[in-house]
């Protein structure tokens, strides 16, 4: 019984192993027609274009810095006194020519009355000698006197109105320090906190009372990468970027990108490179009329107005990265005599620059590699490789041929 009830088991079996096999066999059969060259079973796949064109592209570069006041300036009193009274708020603004502190008048008064007084009494002496001049001159042109009592006379004076010129200078000193004593601010800023408070002892210039720090205009100080500084003056000599006229436009942006301050200028970039950091020191003035922008603060500096004539952009997903760099693939018509007619995805080595804001998202710079007309393959790369036939969508990539917006760096 066992072989009798075991041959129509294995009957069945048998038939539906063919049938399973036959299927596997046609499943295969479909999909390499589907994948194979154009003509062998199935048409090729679709992808969407953009036709470069080179155009005259604005460009950006941004930059990690720090704030400074366009002027720190120290304020130290020029006499020696005892500190009265603190006339200003820690860390507020003041105004040029207004009072930060006062040292105790009453001693410099004084000394004014003295040279005051000692300047009448030269006036006086000089006044007698002039009168006493004037009698004997006569006298010795009558020859009653003798010469040696006119010299005298003249002598006289002479020092007595030198004695004057010496009392006026102790007077305009003895009013200098007097004035002194109202320590005032030189600039308009931010003043910050007083180095010495009230009854203490001040020795003149060597005693720091606080610092003004003018904040508007203000300071952006940054550094650009040796390797970078570098190739965008070459960029320059070479007329691949074009500055405006007076150079680089500055705007500054706080760390979330909120826009801080705009219409500054480079003012400077160091001649040498800081061996330390590998960088550039640069820095830029900007107008900072509401005072937004402190003393210290770390923003994002912009270097803006510049372009790049007659370059090429395309969208980041377009450049792809094989083992000799970047890449592109190009549709073109195939060189090959068994595909004559047949549009083919050509492998383009390409030299990419900036990234750029294009319409679609991001893109970028290509500075070799593609020349105007070329149809640049923007979708459908995952189902092609060098090569392989292609099919152009009916329209371009939207918006891939739009002209981009500030490239950064």
């Amino acid at each position: 019984m066992f072989s009798h009830s075991s041959r129509p088991a294995r009957l069945a079996g048998g038939a539906l192993f063919s049938v399973l096999l036959a299927g596997v066999l046609t499943a295969c059969g479909e999909t390499r027609g589907a994948g194979g060259p154009h003509g062998s079973g199935g048409p090729p796949p679709q992808v969407d274009i953009m036709v470069v064109q080179p155009q005259s592209l604005p460009v950006s570069f941004e930059y990690t810095g720090q704030t400074q006041g366009s002027r720190e300036v120290e304020v130290r009193a020029r006499v020696t006194g005892i500190l009265v009274t603190r006339n200003y708020t820690e860390g507020s603004p003041v105004r040029a020519g207004q009072s930060l502190f006062t040292i105790d008048p009453v001693p410099f008064q004084t000394a004014l009355a003295r040279a005051e007084a000692d300047r009448g009494a030269a006036h006086a002496r000089h006044v007698n000698a002039q009168r006493h001049l004037t009698r004997v001159k006569p006298l010795a042109d009558q020859g009653m006197v003798s010469k040696r009592d006119y010299d005298d006379a003249l002598a006289a004076e002479q020092v007595a109105a030198a004695d004057v010129k010496a009392a006026d200078a102790r007077v305009t000193e003895a009013r200098l320090n007097l004035g002194y004593t109202r320590v005032v601010a030189p600039v308009s800023g931010l003043a910050g906190g007083a180095g010495k408070s009230e009854g203490s002892l001040v020795s003149g210039p060597d005693v720091l009372l606080t610092t003004i720090v003018q904040i508007n205009p203000v300071k952006a100080v940054f550094g650009i990468p040796d390797a970078e500084h570098a190739r965008m003056q070459a960029d320059i000599k070479a007329r691949r970027l074009v500055l405006p006229p007076g150079g680089f436009a500055v705007e500054v942006a706080a760390a979330d990108g909120s826009l801080l301050a705009k219409g500054g200028k480079l003012q400077f970039s160091e001649p040498l490179v800081n061996s330390a950091t590998g960088m550039v020191r640069s820095q830029a003035e900007l107008p900072n009329g509401d005072e937004a922008i402190k003393p210290g603060q770390f923003v994002r500096v912009r270097l803006i107005g510049a372009t790049r004539p007659d370059v090429v952009q395309v969208p980041q997903r377009a450049v792809m990265e094989g083992p000799q760099g970047k890449f592109v693939y190009v549709a073109a018509p195939s060189d090959k005599p068994e595909m004559k007619g047949a549009v083919v995805a050509t492998s383009r080595p390409v030299q990419a620059g900036e990234w750029v804001d294009l319409p679609g998202g991001k893109g970028w710079v290509i500075r070799e590699g593609l020349k105007s007309g070329d149809k640049v393959i923007v979708d459908g790369l995952m189902r092609i490789g060098p090569g392989a036939p292609v099919q152009i969508a009916q329209a371009p990539a939207a918006g891939a041929s739009a002209p981009a917006q500030a490239a950064s760096k």
